[in-house]
């Protein structure tokens, strides 16, 4: 496994823990920003049993780089008998950009290309529950299904359900901007959002007045830290500057809101609190707790 993919995810859980603990023994391969074929070629020995690719979804190595692809290692594996697998993390089913997203890997794309197993999250980018997603060879699903820790770790109904729904969207990709809320959300236009933080303005600064100019203003959204992680957003806040210039107002009125029967968390920065409002769904609702 390359050293610019040994990830650590949120909990700080890391790659090389989770080997160890499987009683597998990690060999690192080529340096921290350049891998190439020949690193995994060099490293493979009687003992080797797994080749492994990591999907940086939560960081990015950018300069001089270079990484082998999918579809290189799986040839490699295939030559010397081995089983290559892809963690994809974030993971999408669909190509992200038909709606003016950055590119994401797709599971479906990499099994193409001769990967034996791909592993996603069922949240993130797919937009359903929280769960770990496994795909690949008929033959390897099953011994994986036949391994103890499969019983342990198989999910609920609930979660079953809520993943069926959600896959269940994807049969009418026309739809899919409208109906699945996480790419809804991603596509959401900035002068959709614009318009909702001048109505919310109009409502709410007379509330506030004396105490916090508030403005409509253009911001940046993070699409997230577990998956593309240096991509924003052109998006539209609401923001809060205390007319008194203290930062501590600034912490007291972002404390009463995450004291809210239903929490509002903003985010404090350049002496404003700002509320991003690109996944705003209840507009009349936040209107109405932060005028309590």
């Amino acid at each position: 496994m390359s050293r610019g993919e040994l990830v650590e995810i949120g909990g700080a859980f890391r790659i090389p823990d989770v080997m160890r603990q499987a009683g597998c023994q990690l060999v690192e391969v080529g340096t921290t920003n350049r891998t190439h074929l020949k690193d995994y070629q060099q490293a493979i020995t009687e003992q080797t049993g797994l080749l492994m690719k990591v999907h940086t979804s939560n960081y990015c190595v950018q300069g001089f780089t270079a990484a082998v692809d999918e579809a290189q290692l799986a040839q490699l594996g295939r030559q010397h008998g081995l089983v290559t697998a892809t963690d994809l993390g974030s993971g999408s089913l669909i190509d992200m950009t038909q709606y003016g997203l950055p590119a994401e890997p797709m599971p479906q794309r990499l099994l193409a290309d001769g990967v034996d197993l791909v592993t996603f999250s069922g949240d993130k980018l797919l937009g359903g529950p929280q769960a770990g997603i496994i795909v690949g060879k008929k033959a390897l699903i099953a011994q994986l299904q036949q391994h103890p820790l499969k019983r342990a770790l198989r999910v609920g109904k609930m979660t079953l359900a809520a993943l069926e729904a959600t896959l269940r969207l994807y049969q009418q990709p026309e739809l899919l901007a409208q109906q699945l809320p996480t790419l809804r959300m991603l596509t959401r236009p900035q002068q959709e959002m614009q318009a909702a933080a001048e109505r919310l303005l109009a409502q709410l600064s007379p509330h506030y007045a004396g105490r916090f100019t508030l403005r409509a203003e253009p911001c940046w959204s993070q699409i997230g830290s577990g998956s593309l992680p240096v991509d924003r957003l052109p998006s539209y806040a609401l923001t809060f500057t205390p007319q008194d210039g203290r930062g501590a107002t600034l912490e007291r009125l972002a404390q009463a809101w995450r004291a809210l029967p239903q929490p509002v968390i903003g985010r404090i920065n350049d002496g404003k609190l700002w509320l991003d409002l690109r996944c705003l769904t209840q507009e009349a609702a936040l209107a109405e707790a932060l005028q309590a």
